[in-house]
C-alpha cells in the first residue's frame, strides 16, 4: 500500500476488492453462455445448411484458408503425395506399353525414358523433373512423343498444385490472428464518473513496439429485447457511442488508453443504476481494427465484458511513469482497478432529480395574491386620502380668478382620468415612483426636479393640485412660468402676499 502511494500520490486510495473467508458468499449467479469469448472467438456454429454446403465447394481456396492447421497439413501432404504417385505411374504405364521395361539393360535399345524400366524408377524420374533437380541419369529420348505430352501435362499441372497449395500455406501463415493476440484489453470494464459525467471504460494496450495504423474501436451491446409490437429479438445488437462524432475512436495505441463511453440520454445504459445492474443480462462486444505496420495487412481484435465483468464504483490504475529519457508502462497494473466514490442511481433518476422544482423556488399563488390586494388597499387609501385632502383646501379655489379656477378643474379631470387608467392595469398599480415600471421610474426621474419646482408653486397657490404627486412618472406637465429660485417658495404672511403684482391687482379688482 505505501508503494502504491508512493508511486502514484496520496490521491490514490487502492481498495482491496477480494472478499475475505468470513463473510458469506453471495449465491452464485448460472454462468451463461458468451456470444463472443474473451479471446474474440464466436460462440456461433451454423447447422442444417441442406443444399447449401456446395457454396463451401465453389470458394474452394478460402474454405482451405479457413481449415484449422491440422487439416491443412494433411490435404498439403496428399495432395502432393497423390499427385505425385498418379505422375509415375503415368510414366510406369508408358514404359511397360512401350516394352521399355523388358530391356531395360539393352543398350541398343531406345526406350522412352533412359534408365526407367521399373516403377521406382519411374517415380525418381517424376520427382526430379517436378523438382528440376536433373541428375542427368534418366532423361526422356526424341523416340517417344507420347512421354513429351505428358512431360508437359506434368509441368503444367504441377505449377497449378504448387501455385495453389503453397498460396494456401502462405496466406495461412501470414494471417494477423496472431498479432492480435499482441493486442490487450482489459480483464473488466468500469464505471464511474469523469468530467463530472458518468461513463463506461475499459482499457485497451499494445504489446509491440510497432504500431497499428489508422486504429479505430467500435463496441456493440448485445441483449435480448422485445419490441412494443410483441416481437421479440434475441442476441439485438446496438451501437455504443465511443467517440464516433468527436474522433475519439481513432486511437494512437503507442500506450495503453481508457476507452470512455459517456452515458446520457442517448446511451442504452441511461436507465441503469447500481442496483439494476445486478439483475441485468448483456455483453458487450468490443472491436479493434487496425493495418499492422511490418506487413499492411488488416488485424482484428475482439473481446467481450458481461454485466458480471461491469464494476460500479471503480476507476483503472495508472500504468504510466516518467523515467529518465522516456515513458514506463507497467503492464502488472494493467488489470487492476480501485474504488472511487460514484453515485449509485442511474443518470435518468439523476436528471430527474435535479429537474423537479424545489419548494422554496415554487411561486405561491395565495401569497401573490394577497401581495397584489394588499397593493390595491394601498392605492385606493392613498386616493381617498388625497381626495380629502383636495376638499379640505377646496376654499382656497375659490379665491382664485376663474380663469385659474377652470384650469384647475380641467387638470383635475385629467388627473383623474389618468388614475382610473393606472388603476386598471394591475401589473403597474403603485402609489410611489419605487413600485411604477421602468419606463415610468426612468421617466419620473428624469423630470424629478422640475415637478418638484411646479408642485412647489401650486402649494403657494393653494391649488389642490396634491394627487400630482401620486403619479409624477405618468404626468407630463407643462413647462413651469416661474424659474427654480423665485420669490413664490419663500413662505409667510398671507397666501395673497406671496402671488405676483399682477394676481394681486386681479384679485383686488375681483
Amino acid at each position: 500500500m505505501a508503494a502504491l502511494r508512493r508511486k502514484f500520490g496520496e490521491d490514490y486510495q487502492v481498495v482491496n476488492t477480494n472478499r475475505p473467508a468470513t463473510f458469506v458468499a453471495a449465491p452464485v449467479k448460472k454462468k451463461r453462455q458468451r456470444f463472443v469469448d474473451k479471446n474474440g472467438r464466436c460462440n456461433v456454429q451454423h447447422g442444417n445448411l441442406g443444399g447449401e454446403t456446395s457454396r463451401y465447394l465453389s470458394d474452394l481456396f478460402t474454405t482451405l484458408v479457413d481449415l484449422k492447421w491440422r487439416w491443412n497439413m494433411l490435404i498439403f501432404v496428399l495432395t502432393y503425395t497423390v499427385a505425385w504417385l498418379v505422375m509415375a505411374s503415368m510414366w510406369w504405364i508408358i514404359a511397360y506399353i512401350r516394352g521399355d521395361i523388358n530391356h531395360g539393360h539393352d543398350s541398343s535399345y531406345i526406350p522412352c525414358v533412359a534408365n526407367v524400366y521399373n516403377f521406382p524408377s519411374a517415380f525418381l524420374f517424376f520427382i526430379e523433373t517436378e523438382a528440376t533437380i536433373g541428375y542427368g541419369y534418366r532423361y526422356i529420348t526424341e523416340k517417344c512423343p507420347e512421354g513429351i505430352i505428358l512431360f508437359l501435362f506434368q509441368s503444367l499441372m504441377g505449377s497449378i498444385v504448387d501455385a495453389f497449395l503453397i498460396g494456401c500455406m502462405f496466406i495461412k501463415m501470414s494471417q494477423p490472428k496472431k498479432r492480435a493476440e499482441t493486442l490487450m484489453f482489459s480483464q473488466t470494464a468500469v464505471i464511474s464518473q469523469r468530467d463530472g459525467k458518468l461513463c463506461l471504460m475499459f482499457r485497451v494496450g499494445n504489446l509491440r513496439n510497432s504500431h497499428m495504423v489508422s486504429a479505430q474501436i467500435r463496441c456493440k451491446l448485445i441483449k435480448s429485447r422485445q419490441t412494443p409490437e410483441g416481437e421479440f429479438l434475441p442476441l439485438d445488437q446496438c451501437e455504443l457511442d465511443v467517440g464516433f462524432g468527436t474522433g475519439a475512436d481513432q486511437l494512437f495505441l503507442v500506450s495503453p488508453l481508457t476507452i470512455c463511453h459517456e452515458i446520457n440520454p442517448k446511451s442504452p445504459f441511461f436507465d441503469l443504476s447500481q442496483r439494476s445492474l445486478q439483475n441485468e443480462e448483456f455483453e458487450i462486444v468490443v472491436i479493434l481494427e487496425g493495418i499492422v505496420e511490418t506487413t499492411g495487412m488488416t488485424c482484428q481484435a475482439r473481446t467481450s465484458y458481461t454485466e458480471d465483468e461491469v464494476l460500479w464504483g471503480h476507476r483503472f490504475l495508472p500504468v504510466m511513469s516518467l523515467e529518465e529519457g522516456f515513458f514506463r508502462v507497467d503492464y502488472s497494473q494493467f488489470h487492476n482497478t480501485f474504488e472511487v466514490t460514484t453515485p449509485p442511481q442511474s443518470v435518468k433518476e439523476h436528471e430527474d432529480k435535479n429537474s423537479r422544482p424545489s419548494p422554496l423556488s415554487t411561486p405561491n399563488p395565495a401569497l401573490t395574491e394577497s401581495y397584489g390586494a394588499r397593493r390595491e388597499r394601498v392605492f385606493s387609501v392613498d386616493c381617498i386620502n388625497t381626495e380629502e385632502e383636495r376638499n379640505r383646501h377646496g376654499g382656497a379655489g375659490s379665491r382664485l380668478p376663474s380663469k385659474l379656477q377652470r384650469m384647475s378643474s380641467s387638470g383635475k379631470e385629467d388627473l383623474q382620468r389618468k388614475v382610473l387608467l393606472l388603476s386598471s392595469q394591475h401589473s403597474e398599480k403603485a402609489c410611489s415612483t419605487g413600485d411604477l415600471p421602468l419606463k415610468l421610474q426612468r421617466l419620473s426621474s428624469d423630470s424629478g426636479a422640475e415637478a418638484e419646482n411646479r408642485l412647489q408653486l401650486v402649494k403657494s397657490l393653494k391649488v389642490g393640485f396634491e394627487p400630482m404627486t401620486q403619479s409624477t412618472g405618468d404626468l407630463s406637465l407643462p413647462p413651469a412660468p416661474v424659474p427654480i429660485h423665485s420669490p413664490l417658495l419663500s413662505g409667510g404672511g398671507r397666501p395673497e402676499d406671496n402671488l405676483p403684482a399682477k394676481l394681486r391687482r386681479m384679485n383686488a379688482d375681483r
